[in-house]
């Protein structure tokens, strides 16, 4: 991406100060919102002249280049997804605008790895039925708590304040290892499609982790679209 550089400092301390706040922050307000994470979590717009950033960018060496997915054909969000954007349109939205790939630069590509490392070790993993009490519900972990799905999401907020397009990443139900509905982030990229995803840190090309991959969040309208031709799970009952 042309620009500033985007990094994320890397700060343990705050991370963990955050996480403990983070939890004992939770009012029972609807929604709340996410830039004193952002802060928290030492996401900055900088230029790489900052030495902190330059020096974490550094040690984040470009992945190899991987093949990107292919869709064909429009598929049915979840019952839950479809609640969710009634409730925050602006996360379902399109921007045409917006690119469709992250142009991969060592800064950014540490940007990525490490808000996926810190939020999966900020969140606490819980299933909608035993946080909420229902089957399957999309929504950001206000209280330090949520399963896959709302994991991913606050992934997805973070990476977008840091400077990278919303367009490029994909909210995606894939089958696990388990044989179960399970939600990730698809991040596109210049060097081939990723995912973000709570059961590891590392982030992988999506032909790497082992999972079924079943249907993303369009890029073109807020249909979604069919990644393969295997029965789609109404809902993603995994943490």
């Amino acid at each position: 991406m042309d620009g500033p550089t985007y990094a994320l400092l890397s700060k343990p301390a705050v991370i963990a100060r955050f996480a403990a706040s983070y939890r004992k922050r939770w009012t029972g307000k609807a929604k709340r919102c996410l830039g004193s994470a952002v802060a928290a979590l030492g996401i900055a717009v900088t230029t790489i002249s900052d030495p902190a950033a330059a020096a974490f960018a550094e040690k984040a060496s470009l992945p190899t280049a991987s093949e990107a997915t292919r869709s064909h054909g429009k598929a049915d969000p979840t019952t839950a997804w479809i609640r969710f954007c009634e409730q925050l349109p602006e996360e379902c939205a399109i921007n045409a605008r917006e690119p469709t790939l992250v142009s991969l630069n060592p800064d950014i590509w540490a940007a990525i790895t490490s808000v996926n490392e810190r939020v999966n070790a900020m969140i606490l993993a819980v299933t909608d039925q035993d946080h909420w009490g229902v089957v399957d519900r999309w929504d950001f972990p206000d209280d330090g708590m949520g399963d896959c799905e709302d994991i991913q999401l606050l992934k997805r907020k973070l990476l977008i304040k840091a400077g990278l397009p919303r367009r490029a990443m994909r909210m995606t139900v894939v089958i696990d290892e388990l044989g179960a509905g399970h939600a990730v982030m698809m991040i596109r990229t210049d060097h081939g499609d990723f995912i973000l995803d709570n059961k590891r840190d590392a982030v992988l090309p999506w032909k790497q982790t082992g999972y079924v991959y079943l249907k993303r969040e369009g890029t073109e309208s807020e249909a979604w679209v069919m990644l393969g031709d295997w029965a789609v799970p109404i809902v993603t009952v995994n943490r």
